[in-house]
């Protein structure tokens, strides 16, 4: 018989890692400058773990899955959550970086999830000016909101502080599209999902930048993926709201203002959702389910690479 395979968890800080194997238990540190983090990573391969899991951690992560991604061995970010409720499941209810690497260890032999794509460092770049462009919006929408009642020893600095935003806006905007520009794969991506109407620039780079697996997965995996997949909340006689939740919340919530955007100018957006509303369905629940449609659409057409076109069906 072979050995037992080996599943890695890794504690992502700030200015250390922790790694821990299963169902051995070694652990090891390691800082998190570039060379302390390739000898980890080239230590851990020598382990042939099948699977490597790591939380999500604002982006702390992304150096060290990069690594991971590019030596070859299967890797996956984990929401913190499901980690979270695993090890009170287990009774693991103490919390330090050495007994967090040793449960995502766990969490990676019993529950396996499923490696995804990762981006590339393109992607991983253009992700990153996406990023930056949604907290430059959230700080002109809250210097705007403070420039009405503003005062007067102030008021002149807060309108300068707005011109500067909407300047690093147009700023990064100009930079989104030369990237786009620059990938031949990325340019055609970008023109068939802007084949679609209501689907604009800012949900193509979204998509490109945030969603690798979109044409990858069937309807339902990419549905709940997103997180645009209503979840049964049912016990006993007991029947409750299905209700949608998790998933990666940017790309929700953009694909959700391209929806409501469909639901006038789309004309399959908008007859679906007519016919919901006619059948009783809440504008909320109607307006969820179109963004689950478009989804739907665009992942579709993502696999065909069928730019869009009103007489034809798109299979799911």
């Amino acid at each position: 018989m072979g050995s037992a395979p080996v599943y890695a968890g890794i504690d992502v800080a700030r200015d250390e890692v922790v790694i821990a194997l299963a169902p051995d238990g070694a652990q090891w540190a390691s800082a998190t400058t570039p060379v302390a983090l390739g000898e980890a990573v080239a230590r851990l391969r020598q382990c042939a773990p099948a699977l490597v899991v790591l939380e999500a951690t604002g982006g702390l992560e992304a150096p060290l899955v990069a690594l991971l991604a590019e030596a070859g061995l299967p890797v996956v970010v984990v929401n913190p959550r499901q980690v979270r409720d695993f090890a009170r499941a287990t009774g693991r209810l103490a919390k330090t970086d050495a007994l967090d690497a040793a449960v995502l260890a766990l969490f990676a032999e019993r529950i396996r999830p499923e490696p995804r794509p990762l981006p590339d460092a393109a992607a991983r770049r253009l992700g990153a000016l996406l990023a930056r462009r949604r907290q430059l919006l959230d700080m002109l929408v809250a210097e705007q909101h403070r420039l009405a009642r503003a005062d007067a020893d102030v008021i002149q600095d807060v309108r300068a502080h707005i011109a500067w935003l909407r300047k690093r806006v147009a700023g990064l905007d100009d930079e989104l599209s030369r990237a786009i520009k620059a990938s031949p794969l990325w340019r055609a991506k970008d023109d068939l999902l802007q084949s679609v109407p209501a689907v604009g620039r800012v949900l193509a780079l979204t998509l490109i930048a945030e969603l690798p697996e979109l044409g990858t997965l069937n309807r339902k995996q990419i549905a709940a993926l997103v997180g645009v997949a209503p979840l049964n909340r049912d016990s006993g006689a007991f029947r409750g709201k299905r209700m949608v939740w998790g998933g990666r919340a940017s790309v929700r919530t953009t694909l959700y203002l391209a929806a409501m955007c469909g639901t006038r100018f789309n004309p399959t957006l908008r007859a679906f959702y007519q016919r919901l509303l006619a059948a009783g369905k809440p504008k909320k629940v109607a307006q969820v389910a179109c963004a689950r449609k478009l989804l739907t659409i665009l992942n579709a057409m993502a696999r065909s690479r069928t730019a869009w076109r009103l007489d034809l069906q798109h299979s799911c």
